[in-house]
């Protein structure tokens, strides 16, 4: 039931992330054409590649959570990890175009700030803010990379709606009092957003990759399994113990040594113990691998 309403609320944030991208997008590219602002029609042809974002997120999510089938027996997790690892492409894009658009600005003669521009900077950066907030709770409640993914391209719409606030306010300021440095407030701000954004699309690109590749879950994870299993007093030893992250859940891999005289009804039974144990305590792990090994006094020695 709580696997159902997890689900429920991650499809639905992606629905509401998607929505309010092409909102937020028109809104923009509307806004920045009539006004005349680049700052704010650059952030809507950046809020246009996280329409595709969002949409990759979303329909990954959804193909995460089919079951398990022939063709896929350990389930379709890792579609939000490539979904995760487009988000960040679409990320490293955005950097490189607003990097772009900063520096070229530098060359040109600034454009005359609106403040009706400035409003709507003002209102994606709330918006943003709000969304964030909301898709990274649930993603970090229901493990979802590709929600997590959403909110972290959320954060870089916060970073870049900053970044529209400060230029096209300091651009005001600037001809208020006209202070013609301040009217290059704008890409000054543009390049500072550039950095945090390519720092983010790095991060969720390096993650994506180590998931797909196999990578190992933290020590401290092990650690954990490790002493919930050793609980167990039919378990004498553990022999191996692997667990790696596919999509928004885990599977993990154990050899243990149990008393070599046991029946393979009581092999069974261990079995099914251990498993209970693992994913009572840990609940996003999905499958458990056990294969028993057996253990006499002797070994002790």
């Amino acid at each position: 039931m709580n696997q159902v309403t997890n689900s429920n609320g991650s499809i639905l944030a992606g629905w509401i992330s998607l929505i309010s991208n092409i909102i937020l997008t028109i809104l923009k590219i509307v806004v920045g054409t009539l006004f005349n602002s680049p700052v704010l029609l650059a952030d809507g042809y950046h809020n246009a590649g996280d329409v595709i974002a969002s949409g990759a997120a979303l329909t990954s999510m959804r193909i995460s959570k089919r079951p398990a089938d022939e063709d896929h027996p350990y389930g379709h997790g890792k579609a939000e990890v490539i979904s995760s690892a487009i988000v960040g492409i679409i990320l490293l894009l955005a950097a490189i175009y607003i990097a772009f658009e900063s520096f070229s600005a530098f060359f040109h003669e600034p454009e005359k700030a609106s403040v009706i521009a400035f409003i709507t900077a003002i209102i994606s950066l709330v918006w943003k803010q709000v969304l964030y907030v909301y898709t990274i709770r649930i993603g970090k409640r229901t493990n979802s990379k590709g929600l997590i993914a959403t909110a972290y391209d959320h954060l870089a719409d916060v970073y870049a709606s900053l970044a529209a606030v400060l230029g096209i306010g300091l651009a005001l300021v600037g001809e208020i009092y006209h202070i013609q440095i301040l009217t290059y407030g704008d890409p000054i701000a543009g390049i500072i957003v550039t950095i945090l954004v390519f720092k983010l699309a790095y991060g969720m690109i390096i993650e994506a990759i180590d998931t797909l590749m196999e990578k190992s879950v933290s020590k401290e994870r092990l650690d954990n399994f490790m002493t919930l299993i050793l609980t167990i007093p039919e378990v004498k030893r553990i022999d191996r113990l692997r667990a790696r992250e596919h999509g928004h859940y885990v599977l993990v891999d154990l050899r243990v040594g149990v008393q070599g005289e046991l029946t393979i009804q009581e092999g069974h039974d261990i079995i099914r113990k251990i498993k209970k144990t693992i994913m009572e305590n840990q609940p996003d792990v999905d499958e458990v691998l056990i294969h028993l090994n057996p253990w006499y006094e002797i070994d002790k020695a």
